[in-house]
């Protein structure tokens, strides 16, 4: 399913394939819809890699790096799904989230898959604020738990 062929008409986010009347084959056009939807629905990524992933489960989702080589070559920033022992691209839209399961947070795209940065504990300094750090941790504890910031 490495771009096996271009449909006439499709929908304008991501390509879905359109049925027209007295088409024949529908089932290829349906098919492919049905995959599509399939790998964007719930999407959890698996990480962020610029090379295929040798031992790629069916169903599993990539983010493509910046510099794909092999099969995912030119498809920079797509998700790359193994549907039917091949590769399926979609090419992500501004506001796409997804779930990166390595870094356990989510990425947001706008131009470029983006990430919250770790977040360091503030320490030292002259004046010691205890609640002030208690509250900055537990923000931070927070914000970890429901995938913002990665995972220490």
């Amino acid at each position: 399913m490495t771009d096996p062929f271009a449909f006439e008409t499709v929908t304008a986010k991501f390509a879905l394939p359109l049925l027209h009347t007295g088409q024949a084959g529908k089932e290829a056009f349906v098919n492919e819809a049905f995959s599509r939807t399939d790998a964007l629905l719930h999407c959890a990524v698996e990480g962020e890699r610029d090379e295929p992933a040798e031992e790629a489960a069916e169903g599993d989702v990539w983010l493509v790096g910046e510099n794909p080589t092999g099969e995912w070559t030119g498809h920079p920033a797509s998700l790359a799904c193994r549907q039917n022992g091949a590769w399926l691209f979609l090419e992500p839209r501004d506001g796409l989230r997804v779930f990166d399961k390595a870094s356990s947070q989510e990425r947001l795209f706008f131009g470029i898959w983006r990430k919250a940065s770790q977040f360091v504990e503030p320490l030292g300094g002259t004046t010691v604020d205890v609640q002030a750090r208690a509250a900055i941790t537990e923000l931070m504890v927070s914000l970890q738990a429901v995938g913002i910031l990665p995972s220490a």
